[in-house]
């Protein structure tokens, strides 16, 4: 390093990389946050990546359909993130529940306000309230 250049850290060098979670527009806070625990961790993941059908009309058409949040490809898992009133979450857990009936082979979790709360006090995240 020459005399008088700037060190790095200190508004020279080269900036740093942003991770994956830096590059996504999420639907909610508390997915963001999700995605930077997996990044701190190095969990590769992917950002609703796929929408099953889970039902159709007589001529095919979808009825409808399910996107999980969070793939976990290293795992092959879908999270779907619920962050809303307890007593909304039966609507996500039907269409979980239609989910793994129509396509069994797909490993599919929610995590619950009350599990994604914890996290969030665990990592020091406010938005999951």
């Amino acid at each position: 390093m020459s005399i008088g250049a700037p060190s790095p850290g200190k508004g020279g060098g080269v900036p740093p990389t942003p991770l994956p979670s830096d590059r996504v527009h999420f639907a909610h806070p508390s997915e963001r946050d999700f995605a930077k625990v997996l990044d701190f961790y190095g969990v590769a993941w992917e950002y609703e990546p796929r929408t099953f059908v889970l039902s159709e009309d007589d001529a095919g058409h979808p009825l409808e359909a399910f996107s999980p949040d969070f793939h976990l490809p290293e795992l092959d898992l879908y999270i779907e993130l619920t962050t809303l009133k307890q007593r909304l979450v039966t609507k996500k857990n039907r269409k979980v529940r239609l989910l793994r009936e129509r396509f069994p082979e797909v490993n599919v979790m929610i995590l619950y306000r009350r599990d994604w709360q914890n996290l969030a006090v665990k990592y020091g995240m406010d938005s999951a309230a």
